[in-house]
Formats: structure tokens, C-alpha cells, sequence
């Protein structure tokens, strides 16, 4: 039987994937290696891969990964495929925690919110499909400052002015850097009133089977308690549906 599995494109997305955290660049002599292939295959599949905006090629016989498939990431998330594997999650641990929960991507700079779950009760926060928070007031956009790579962050705080929305808003770059390391170590971000007064959540991030972040969750309300004396038991949960979101992303 003939199969419909085309190899060239298979070996194309082999030599993508060559790129990892660790390696940023690739030459066709280390594609070639890698895949066992020989020099002028690896040099027409590079050149191919950088033809069409996939590749980008920073200096002679050195490339880089190109903006095509963040674009076709943006375009995934926006269809709701993310949303979509996300949306059970976010279900289960509002009827758990009894408070409103949704998920974010980050997009231009700040965190949108791609889904979210209500609490089934009179009153709760909530939240519309598509909002977008500030990056250093809130326990999303903290968070995915804090699993930025360095360099990602440090343009980010260049271009960024800290102002003052609430009395806890954190201004000072300083200091943000320093809570932006210590949620890298915790593994999560607390939102203390520092957008909106008596607003409070707990984040944290959900990965691939990488380990890159593509998403976070977070419990939110007007309730200090979510990150008092809760904290504890809501970011249990809330670290067991993020792992429990692996097996499907």
C-alpha cells in the first residue's frame, strides 16, 4: 500500500526541530551530522526552510529560526485549539476551588485571556475572552515575565514605563526584577490588589513536554484569602491540573 507520509517534509521538521533552548543557530554541517545525511541535502533543505520564512540566516551558512511559525502559533491559539484542551481544566477547578479560574497566552507584550470557568454561585469576578493585562501588575503577566528568556525580559523592562495603577502596584524595575526571580523559583505569581483594588489571583504556568511555557492557569477573586492562608491548598490544585494539561499539549 502507498503511503501518504511525505519524507521531505518529515526530514524538514527533523531539522527544525534541531533547535532547542540550547541551540539557537545550526550550520548544514550540524544538520547533516545530526540527521545522517549528506551536505548538499542538508545545505537545499536549509536554504528551502529559509525560502519560505521559515529559517532566517543570520550570517553565511548560519541560521536561525524565522517568524513564520510564531505567526502560525498566534493563528493556532487565536483558531482556539489551546483554548479549546484548556477550557475541561479550567471546568473542573472552578467546580473544585469555588472560584472563577481562566488561562492566558501571552500576545504584544501583555497576557490575553483565551478561556476561562465561572464559580456556580451568586456572586464571583469575572473576566471577558480576549482581555488583556498588563504584564507587571498582574499574576499572569508577571509570570510570563519571569519564564521570558533574559534577554526577552530585559527588552521588555527597557521599553516598559512602571506606573503606579494601585497602592501596591510595584514601580520600581528593581524590585520587579527581583519578584519576576523569585516566581521563577516558586514556580508562581501572586496578583496582590496591584491592578485593580480588592483583585486577587494565583498563576501558574503550564508547559509542553519541553518544558517551554505556553499558557497559565490562575484562580482569581476579591477574597485576599486566594493568596493568605488558601494559598497552599488552591496552588496544589492548581499545579495539578497545569501538569495534568501535558498529556494533551
Amino acid at each position: 500500500m502507498t503511503t501518504q507520509i511525505n519524507g521531505s517534509v518529515v526530514k524538514a521538521f527533523k531539522i527544525l526541530d534541531l533547535f532547542t533552548e540550547g541551540r539557537s543557530e545550526l550550520t548544514a554541517t550540524e544538520a547533516a551530522r545530526a540527521l545522517k545525511i549528506n551536505m548538499i541535502t542538508a545545505h537545499r533543505f536549509l536554504h528551502t526552510l529559509e525560502h519560505i520564512g521559515a529559517l532566517v540566516m543570520v550570517s553565511r551558512g548560519v541560521f536561525r529560526l524565522g517568524y513564520l511559525f510564531a505567526e502560525l502559533g498566534d493563528r493556532a491559539l487565536r483558531d482556539g485549539g489551546l483554548a479549546a484542551a484548556l477550557q475541561p481544566v479550567l471546568d473542573q477547578l472552578a467546580r473544585d476551588l469555588g472560584e472563577a479560574c481562566m488561562a492566558t497566552v501571552f500576545e504584544r507584550d501583555m497576557a490575553v485571556c483565551i478561556a476561562k470557568a465561572l464559580p456556580d454561585r451568586p456572586l464571583y469576578v469575572d473576566i471577558r475572552i480576549g482581555s488583556r493585562l498588563d504584564a507587571f501588575c498582574t499574576a499572569h503577566g508577571k509570570l510570563w515575565l519571569a519564564f521570558m528568556e533574559e534577554d526577552q525580559r530585559d527588552a521588555w523592562l527597557n521599553r516598559t514605563r512602571l506606573q503606579a495603577i494601585t497602592a501596591n502596584t510595584i514601580t520600581s524595575p528593581t524590585a520587579l526584577r527581583q519578584e519576576l526571580d523569585q516566581i521563577r523559583r516558586d514556580g508562581y505569581a501572586v496578583n496582590n490588589a496591584e491592578r485593580e483594588k480588592d483583585i486577587y489571583a494565583l498563576a501558574v504556568p503550564v508547559t509542553n513536554r519541553n518544558g517551554k511555557m505556553i499558557s497559565a492557569l490562575s484562580v482569581f477573586g476579591a477574597s485576599a484569602s486566594l493568596i493568605t492562608q488558601n494559598r497552599p491548598t488552591l496552588l496544589t490544585r492548581l499545579q495539578e491540573a497545569a501538569k495534568s494539561c501535558q498529556t494533551g499539549l
